[in-house]
């Protein structure tokens, strides 16, 4: 049997079981509505939840930067690539998330890569949540530390797989600070005190909470009401800030470490300048205009309580990812083909983005959705799932 062969008769598994992808084509720019495979569609799939990269301070100065830096960095930051723009950056995303220094990625499964496995390795141990973002896992499997699996946000079972702390060099307690899939919040404030009695790192994936949470939108730790102390912090620069790019936050030694150990980071062409100044933009915006984030709080709520009122379950949640969960592929794949035909995207999430016979529409909430935009999608997903 050749390869192709083999490989066709893996994609005929993946289709039997419901599970096979094909991308659709996004025909305009990323907003509310857009245009999908030549129709018109309201849009609850994306991540672009202030609605910023479409800004026409974030377009411009991804214009400006381009014609000033050209189109690509040309090298890695240790070579060639390293411009002003990354450094300006990175003082910016400091200085946001209330830490000493930053450090910029390519994108932020780039940086959960690169930063995990050179923190810690052979002889550590890393203790992860049960449903993590794949980078994460991947940068645990990677890094060849000794992993162990906690309950989904379960501190206490932290504390019972730390009970033998004391044989390992490195402990690294790594968690998202928003679940992806469930829109659901870490218990941070029982990791980072777990963590610091152990000796270990709290490393917090916060792509979905920073730019959305808190009062002045730095994320899950300003949620809380507390203090990087004893936390990494990852963020991303292609959900809430529109651009693209991703980036660790922490102590200059920290940064210093990983601008020497970190392979993603060493390895790679810098960010290309029309991103990086984009983001920097974005940022200006977010912090200038706090009622951007009030209007996202306020259509989170209000589609919870849309989709209650139709006698759909719905999580308690305060971040803009709403989960309705169905359970079967198939049955996800239909609500969601039943959706389109009355204009809502809304794309099945199904395994292994989430574990078995948990398939859900993945809904994400955008400020720049309106109210009639929230109440239509809520009466076409209630009547999908009839």
């Amino acid at each position: 049997m050749n390869l192709n062969t083999e490989l066709s008769a893996d994609l005929d598994q993946l289709k039997a079981a419901h599970l096979h992808r094909r991308m659709r084509r996004t025909e305009s720019p990323p907003g509310p509505r857009e245009v999908i495979d030549s129709r018109r569609m309201l849009v609850f799939g994306s991540n672009n939840y202030l609605g910023l990269a479409t800004h026409p301070k974030v377009r411009e100065a991804a214009r400006e930067a381009t014609e000033t830096w050209g189109a690509g960095a040309s090298g890695s930051r240790l070579m060639s690539g390293n411009l002003d723009l990354h450094e300006s950056l990175e003082r910016d995303l400091a200085d946001f998330k209330h830490t000493e220094a930053a450090l910029l990625f390519s994108s932020g499964y780039a940086a959960n890569l690169g930063s995990i496995p050179a923190l810690v390795g052979p002889g550590d141990l890393i203790l992860s949540d049960k449903l993590n973002h794949a980078s994460l896992i991947d940068g645990c499997r990677l890094s060849r530390a000794e992993l162990r699996i906690y309950d989904h946000v379960d501190g206490d079972h932290v504390r019972e797989l730390l009970y033998d702390r004391s044989r390992f060099r490195r402990c690294l307690i790594v968690t998202d600070g928003v679940f992806s899939m469930d829109g659901n919040l870490a218990p941070l404030t029982e990791l980072q005190p777990i963590a610091a009695e152990h000796g270990a790192w709290l490393y917090i994936d916060d792509a979905h909470g920073a730019g959305v949470l808190g009062g002045s939108g730095r994320g899950t730790l300003e949620y809380f009401g507390m203090q990087p102390g004893n936390t990494i912090q990852m963020g991303t620069l292609s959900k809430a800030l529109g651009s693209e790019g991703g980036y660790i936050a922490g102590s200059r030694i920290l940064i210093d470490y990983l601008r020497n150990t970190a392979r993603s980071f060493i390895f790679t062409t810098a960010p290309s300048p029309a991103p990086v100044a984009a983001a920097r933009a974005a940022l200006r915006l977010l912090r200038a205009e706090p009622e951007r984030r009030e209007q996202l709080t306020l259509n989170s709520g209000h589609m919870r309580a849309l989709l209650s009122q139709r006698g759909l379950t719905v999580p308690y949640g305060v971040t803009p990812i709403i989960p309705v969960h169905i359970g079967s592929s198939e049955h996800a794949l239909a609500v969601s083909a039943r959706l389109e035909e009355a204009g809502v995207w809304a794309p099945a999430i199904r395994p292994p983005t989430v574990p078995d016979g948990a398939a859900r529409l993945r809904l994400s909430v955008m400020a720049t959705h309106t109210v009639e935009d929230l109440e239509y999608a809520a009466n076409a997903i209630a009547e999908a799932m009839e």
